[in-house]
């Protein structure tokens, strides 16, 4: 009888050879269907990014001297912006309405509304989540509008407080928090729902331990919930400081950064030097600083998470 003998891996001829001769047209035939992502990716998602870093060191502008005349200025638009009370300004606002909205108002509310939904009974929290998930997927623009209704002078709130003699208009005398309140109102629902999954992972086993030995419902809360979803809350933390830095439409359609420049954020001041001005260039080079600060938050976030 013949005897049949298989090539060795390790010899040659074996997979290790094919492996090697492998035919280069068939890697290519294989990358071809990603073609149209990676150019598409490349044309409307490099390529603006790309131009926006060329635009914030030149003149470009839409209107006067410099939307036919585009020059290379360095870092004259920075120096501008730095030097600028009104940058500075927009600066420290959109940090305060980054932590009112998003490091305290979702954050806290939401794992509140989360803990609540776990303990409650199905029609509470059935309620709970149509609400707040409502609230979620209305347009920005839309909420912006249902918050300045109910803020004005002559909105609901005032209606109500009037008759106690406590009736002002918000939107003038409080506009950045009246701001942060509608981006809490709007945003909370993706917070609920992230500690929502969070807190059903943790083992019913050790929160009846804990109750057990004697834990009440806060220390259970702060010795053994929250160290378990720590690096949820990191995360969550993450995703909705750098969503709110973004916020525009709902500033936009309540105050328009008003009164004067009282709740003007960065993406507020970046569009009005961009587009009411006609200072592309500066503009650009406001939307870079305010990536800068973004990605510092990106940075301290994921340390936490590498430490945690």
């Amino acid at each position: 009888m013949a005897t049949i003998t298989r090539p060795n891996p390790g010899t040659p001829g074996g997979p290790e050879l094919r492996r090697r001769t492998h035919p280069i047209s068939v890697d290519i035939a294989r990358a071809l269907p990603l073609t149209p992502a990676v150019l598409l990716l490349l044309v409307f998602l490099a390529g603006p990014i790309l131009w926006c870093i060329y635009a914030a060191f030149t003149n470009t502008a839409l209107t006067g001297a410099g939307s036919g005349n585009t020059q290379f200025v360095g870092l004259d638009n920075f120096r501008a912006a730095f030097s600028s009370d009104t940058f500075r300004n927009s600066v420290v606002l959109t940090l305060v309405f980054t932590f009112l909205s998003a490091v305290v108002g979702q954050n806290l509310l939401g794992l509140g509304l989360a803990l609540l939904q776990k303990r409650s009974a199905k029609p509470v929290r059935t309620l709970v989540g149509i609400t707040v998930i409502g609230a979620w997927v209305i347009p920005e623009v839309v909420a912006g509008y249902v918050w300045y209704a109910f803020l004005a002078k002559d909105g609901t709130l005032n209606e109500i407080l009037g008759t106690l003699g406590l009736g002002q208009n918000w939107l003038y005398t409080l506009p950045i928090i009246a701001v942060s309140l509608a981006n809490v109102w709007r945003g909370t629902a993706f917070s609920m729902l992230v500690y929502n999954a969070a807190l059903s992972e943790i083992p019913q086993e050790i929160e009846e331990a804990a109750e057990m030995d004697g834990a009440t419902g806060w220390r259970r809360l702060r010795w053994v919930t929250v160290p378990m979803i720590k690096r949820t809350v990191t995360t969550n933390l993450m995703l909705i400081t750098l969503q709110t830095l973004s916020v525009f439409g709902l500033i936009y359609t309540m105050t328009r950064g008003g009164p004067g420049t009282k709740s003007q954020t960065l993406p507020l001041y970046m569009y009005e030097q961009a587009f009411s001005f006609s200072q592309i260039g500066y503009g650009t080079a406001i939307a870079l600083v305010l990536l800068a600060v973004g990605g510092v938050f990106s940075i301290i976030y994921m340390r936490l998470l590498r430490e945690d």
